[in-house]
């Protein structure tokens, strides 16, 4: 099952160089207030459990399915509280071993890799499918294309510029270059 969910903001994003997983991956932040990407979501989640019940789980619905969306306003699995910019979204995150296309707004692949970073907003493709794993039961979220759909303020830190560092360099002047 498949669907276009957006727009989302994106965190850890990788979606240029694989992840410490060897995986292209991206953390989507849904805002609680997009009702209809969460109902959408929610429909594709069902379809993926009943397709589960049939070909992944001998024709019964275990009694946990793990699903990987989580309520930012809570806490992680660890305990800990999910950072400040998951406050007011659903957080969840999808992968793929391939490469996904990132597309800007108007639908012309991004080559220059500093205009994908964590915090910009976007249009994710999700395929969801149902696993057994080590008796674990669930619904994976993998990753698709990708457009870009506004920016954002950054997540984290950023790499200063030699300038800001070093400060900029004198600027030679016409009479000390001509003479």
């Amino acid at each position: 099952m498949g669907l276009v969910i957006g727009e989302v903001r994106l965190s850890y994003c990788h979606l240029t160089e694989v992840d410490n997983n060897g995986k292209y991956s991206v953390t989507c932040l849904l805002p609680k207030t997009n009702e209809e990407a969460i109902a959408a979501l929610q429909q594709a989640i069902e379809e993926a459990k009943d397709l589960g019940q049939t070909k992944k789980w001998q024709g019964k619905m275990p009694a946990k399915v793990h699903v990987g969306v989580h309520d930012g306003d809570g806490k992680k699995e660890n305990g800990e509280p999910y950072g400040e910019e998951c406050k007011g979204c659903y957080v969840f995150t999808v992968s793929s071993k391939d490469k996904p296309q990132v597309v800007d707004i108007n639908k012309r692949l991004i080559t220059d890799a500093s205009e994908i970073y964590s915090g910009m907003y976007a249009k994710v493709y999700i395929n969801l499918a149902p696993y057994m794993f080590q008796g674990k039961a669930g619904v994976g979220m993998y990753l698709g294309p990708v457009q870009k759909t506004r920016d954002g303020e950054a997540f984290g830190g950023s790499t200063p510029s030699a300038a800001s560092v070093f400060g900029m360099p004198d600027e030679p002047d016409a009479a000390s270059v001509f003479g």
